[in-house]
């Protein structure tokens, strides 16, 4: 795919831009092992509000610079300004949730592409997409028992959603690292391959995004995020609009008439 438009992002620490309809945005401070600092956690909203009003957007892929990590945590050398005291605490937490509850929420498709290492918030910013999929020599781990920090809700909450109650405390007791067959093995990614392999499989996936019905995959999106809901919160009603509304769309006569013509069909969302 060509490059469709340009994105602005508000710091050069992440890097962003359209190809065909996948957003793409990269981790860029290789020289930190792209170690999440303040700017690149406030670049993580707006970029999203972006791909939010962008039509086009089907899915938005996050990746780190340098090929050899995904993310390597928070950048700890703005820990003395940021999280010495009470107030900068709350201040860096509220940024931070931000972020990750914007991924989390995001309408389209969210995926991890994840390459070397995937620590702390890292493994948060890629648990809160909907896929992740890892290179055979990434590294994976959750170190906040050995830095005294206290672990936002919603992060554990992920993990426990994501690879159970028991995995979940075994990760982040023991604060152990672990290879990506693990991970795979836990349910922490989706899939793993060689790492000369990985832009390949990342292109499976944004071609897939690309051919497959918007509208369809985004209810099912909302509809697993329901079901991960308490039953008294669950909105089922919400649930039912949003599969009376695939039905009742031009995509699906353009699927059953794809099918019966034995063509790809030409979703746009409508």
């Amino acid at each position: 795919m060509t490059e469709r438009q340009a994105y602005q992002s508000p710091t050069d620490r992440v890097q962003a831009w359209a190809e065909g309809p996948t957003l793409h945005i990269r981790f860029n401070n290789p020289a930190r092992h792209n170690a999440l600092s303040v700017d690149m956690w406030q670049a993580i909203p707006p970029l999203l509000r972006q791909a939010e009003a962008d039509a086009a957007i089907r899915l938005v892929v996050f990746s780190g610079a340098g090929g050899k990590s995904f993310v390597s945590g928070a950048d700890i050398s703005q820990f003395e300004d940021m999280r010495a005291a009470r107030e900068a605490v709350k201040q860096y937490e509220a940024m931070a949730e931000e972020a990750l509850i914007a991924i989390y929420h995001c309408t389209r498709p969210t995926l991890a592409c994840i390459r070397g290492w995937c620590i702390g918030g890292g493994v948060n910013v890629a648990i809160s997409c909907d896929l992740r999929l890892a290179s055979d020599d990434s590294t994976f781990a959750i170190p906040a028992a050995r830095l005294g920090l206290g672990y936002r809700f919603s992060a554990l909450k992920n993990l426990v959603d994501l690879v159970g109650v028991g995995a979940a405390k075994d990760l982040f007791f023991t604060a152990r690292r672990i290879d990506a067959a693990e991970a795979k093995a836990l349910g922490l990614v989706t899939r793993v391959c060689a790492a000369d392999a990985l832009d390949a499989l990342l292109q499976e996936y944004t071609q897939a995004l690309a051919q497959n019905a918007p509208l369809t995959v985004h209810a099912g999106k909302r509809i697993i995020q329901e079901i991960l809901k308490p039953d008294a919160d669950l909105d089922r009603e919400l649930c039912q609009q949003l599969i009376r509304g695939c039905f009742d769309s031009e995509d699906y006569a353009e699927g059953r008439r794809a099918f019966m013509d034995k063509r790809q069909p030409a979703f746009k969302g409508k």
